[in-house]
């Protein structure tokens, strides 16, 4: 290429070059019939976003409820330790939420798959189930399953930080 033309094509950094190879839903596809199949799934992906935006309204207005009616059933104005576990459940709910609301955001913002953040709300669900386990009625394999999922979430996750860190290194 020329040297006039080398200075006019626009430079692209590394982390650009990366966004255009894992986009899964470009609006400028070639094919006609694709190019509207994924405008109608990015559509569709946005619908989801205003639903869950309703949920986590819903959500708040539930934790307001429990709160108020833990705290006007006798004894007034006490919890007892089983009603803070099920207002932290109904608060880590929402906040689960909150986190998938984040992953479609990303997701229609950037058109890749926020691999790491839905492994973090993965965990994050792991932990909210833990917080609320009623260990009078669980079975030992039930334990280990939880268990055994929340290391392996714990590990996918570190891993995951560790590859992020290894390529922010390396641009």
């Amino acid at each position: 290429m020329p040297d006039k033309e080398r200075e006019a094509a626009p430079v692209q950094s590394k982390a650009e070059k990366k966004h255009e190879l894992h986009q899964e839903l470009p609006t400028d596809f070639p094919d006609p019939l694709f190019r509207g199949l994924h405008l109608i799934i990015r559509f569709a992906i946005r619908v989801l976003a205003v639903l869950m935006v309703a949920v986590i309204l819903w959500g708040v207005g539930d934790v307001i409820y429990i709160i108020y009616d833990r705290l006007v059933t006798p004894p007034f104005l006490l919890l007892d330790i089983n009603d803070i576990f099920y207002t932290f459940g109904a608060f880590m709910a929402v906040l689960i939420a909150v986190e998938i609301f984040i992953n479609i955001r990303l997701y229609l913002g950037t058109n890749v798959f926020p691999v790491q953040l839905v492994v973090a709300t993965a965990l994050m669900a792991i932990a909210r189930k833990v917080i609320v386990l009623d260990f009078d009625t669980l079975t030992p394999m039930y334990l280990i399953g939880i268990a055994a999922t929340t290391v392996a979430l714990g590990i996918t996750y570190w891993l995951l930080r560790q590859g992020n860190q290894h390529h922010e290194w390396d641009d």
